[in-house]
């Protein structure tokens, strides 16, 4: 079982991803040791998962190959099914097509 804490009154030395990320490091496979709860709010993350600070490790240096990977990866989001346009934002998972294509009204064949 891990601690749990109260939001903002969490002991030094632990952090949560984000914040070890800002510190130019990763958890490193350890294990959660402890939480924070935060009072609710709109959609807002109810449970943070905190690691130790000394326990961790730094980030992974970007390689070639991983950029190239997520430079392709960023390419597919931005790019339009429809049109087969990149639209310069991530596509909208909700709209599945940039916003110019959702907002034209189709072409309807059988008026002339």
């Amino acid at each position: 079982m891990t601690d749990v804490y109260r939001w903002r009154l969490a002991p030094d030395g632990l952090a949560t991803r984000r914040q070890l990320r800002a510190m130019g490091l990763r958890p490193g496979g350890q294990d959660v040791v402890a939480e924070v709860h935060r009072p609710r709010r709109r959609r807002a993350p109810l449970v943070a998962y905190l690691y130790r600070i000394e326990h961790a490790k730094p980030v992974r240096p970007m390689t070639p190959a991983r950029a190239a990977a997520l430079d392709a990866a960023m390419r597919a989001r931005r790019t339009c099914p429809n049109c087969r346009t990149d639209a310069g934002y991530c596509i909208p998972r909700s709209l599945g097509m940039c916003v110019t294509c959702h907002d034209t009204p189709p072409i309807r064949k059988d008026t002339a």
